[in-house]
């Protein structure tokens, strides 16, 4: 079975990335990453899933990117609230990180030339595309380019690196109805940009709003604990 690395982040979209390498046939070796986000909970999330998902490894290593700013996401500005679908492909989101996922793909390649790996998986999709100009698929194109010109293991002709982006031409209901048809417990999973101290998800953020309308388009209850929502699990 080839390796894989998959970038798993404790989301809906990584989680589903990481069934369905193993679905295909790959050894999953899970990649965490602590880039000093607001949302912390996901990491303690990714553990939970590599072990019930059984990745062969799950490593978590830290690039401190809160220090560089420029993010809602990495700082203590307020991340975006109650906004349309609309409004949301509009321009740039202020959650976008500079050059994170460029980051993150460089980790996960430095971790596959370690373990003799040649496929990344990554859980970018179509709703990502507007606001997050490093979730396109001419930036994988691009980084896919990179890594077999800048790595060893390219210059040797050992391998060539692909990116697998399965989810990429994915809406969020078609991402839960194949987390369904994986066999993911998508309950363990954390989408929210803005969660309180005991991991309860803000149902407005921008993450938040796209979830909850992705299990509304696939009919299917939305496992998630919501604070301040009616119905929620934060009601119970």
């Amino acid at each position: 079975m080839p390796k894989a690395v998959v970038l798993l982040s404790g989301g809906l979209d990584s989680t589903v990335c990481l069934a369905w390498a193993k679905a295909h046939g790959y050894e999953p070796y899970a990649l965490s990453i602590d880039y000093g986000q607001r949302h912390r909970i996901e990491l303690d999330r990714a553990a939970h899933i590599a072990r019930d998902l059984l990745a062969v490894e799950h490593r978590t290593i830290a690039i401190d990117l809160r220090s560089l700013g420029g993010s809602s996401l990495t700082s203590s500005s307020d991340v975006p609230k109650d906004r349309t679908q609309a409004e949301m492909a509009i321009g740039i989101s202020s959650t976008y990180v500079p050059a994170r996922n460029t980051m993150l793909l460089s980790a996960a390649l430095a971790y596959a030339e370690t373990i003799g790996a040649f496929d990344l998986v990554f859980g970018a999709n179509a709703l990502d595309h507007a606001g997050y100009p490093d979730c396109r698929p001419g930036f994988f194109a691009a980084f896919t380019i990179l890594a077999d010109t800048a790595t060893a293991a390219g210059d040797e002709g050992r391998g060539r690196f692909r990116i697998h982006t399965p989810l990429i031409d994915k809406t969020k209901a078609d991402i839960v109805r194949l987390g369904i048809e994986l066999g993911v417990d998508l309950s363990q999973t954390t989408s929210c940009y803005d969660p309180d101290r005991e991991g309860r998800a803000c149902a407005r953020c921008d993450a938040c709003i796209l979830r909850r309308a992705g299990f509304a388009e696939a009919e299917t209850p939305d496992p998630t604990t919501y604070r301040n929502l009616p119905g929620s699990g934060a009601d119970r």
